[in-house]
C-alpha cells in the first residue's frame, strides 16, 4: 500500500485502509506498522519530494531501508541523494543504517506533454527569404534549396 503525502487519492485510501485496519480485531495488531510506514513515507517525501514521486517504501526492518523505483534510470539519480536522505531522516528520529533500491515495475511514470510553440518569421524575413529565392543561381545543387524557400514563402504569407 502506498501513502504518497502528495496525493489526494493516496490519502484517502490510507485513511480508509487504517480504518478498516481498526476496526477488525486481528488486523488491529498491523495498525501501528502502517502508520509507521506511512509516517516515514512522508518524511521521505519531505526530504527529497521529487524522487518520491515515483519511489516507494518497500520495507524497513533492522535499520535496512528498501525502497523500490520504476526504473534505473530513476534509482541511479535516488543514490546519489541517498546520504542526504539518511541524514534527514536521522534528524527526525528514524535509525537507518543502510538505504537499497530495487527497480520494480510500478504505474506508468507520466511526463507532462511538450509545449510545441509556434514560429513566427517576421514580414521582413519573409520577404528576405523571397529574395534569396529570387538571386539564386538556379543550378542543380541549389534547386532543392530554391524549393524550400519558395514553400517557405508561401506558407507564410
Amino acid at each position: 500500500m502506498r501513502f504518497n503525502s502528495f496525493q489526494t487519492r493516496q490519502n484517502r485510501t490510507a485513511v480508509e485502509a487504517t480504518d478498516f485496519l481498526r476496526h477488525d480485531a486481528k488486523l488491529a495488531a498491523l495498525l501501528p506498522a502502517v502508520q509507521r510506514m506511512a509516517k516515514l513515507q512522508q518524511d521521505c517525501a519531505k526530504v527529497l519530494p521529487t524522487a518520491f514521486s515515483f519511489c516507494e517504501i518497500i520495507s524497513f526492518e533492522a535499520g535496512l531501508l528498501v525502497l523500490s523505483t520504476p526504473n534505473a534510470s530513476v534509482a541511479a539519480k535516488l543514490k546519489q541523494q541517498l546520504p542526504k536522505l539518511q541524514e534527514a531522516l536521522a534528524t527526525k528520529g528514524w535509525q537507518i543504517d543502510n538505504i537499497r533500491l530495487k527497480v520494480q515495475m510500478m504505474k506508468a511514470m507520466t511526463t507532462p506533454p511538450v509545449e510545441r510553440r509556434q514560429l513566427v518569421i517576421p514580414d521582413v524575413g519573409v520577404e528576405s527569404f523571397a529574395q534569396l529565392s529570387e538571386a539564386l543561381e538556379p543550378t542543380k545543387q541549389n534547386a532543392t534549396l530554391i524549393a524550400a524557400l519558395k514553400n517557405l514563402v508561401a506558407h507564410r504569407r
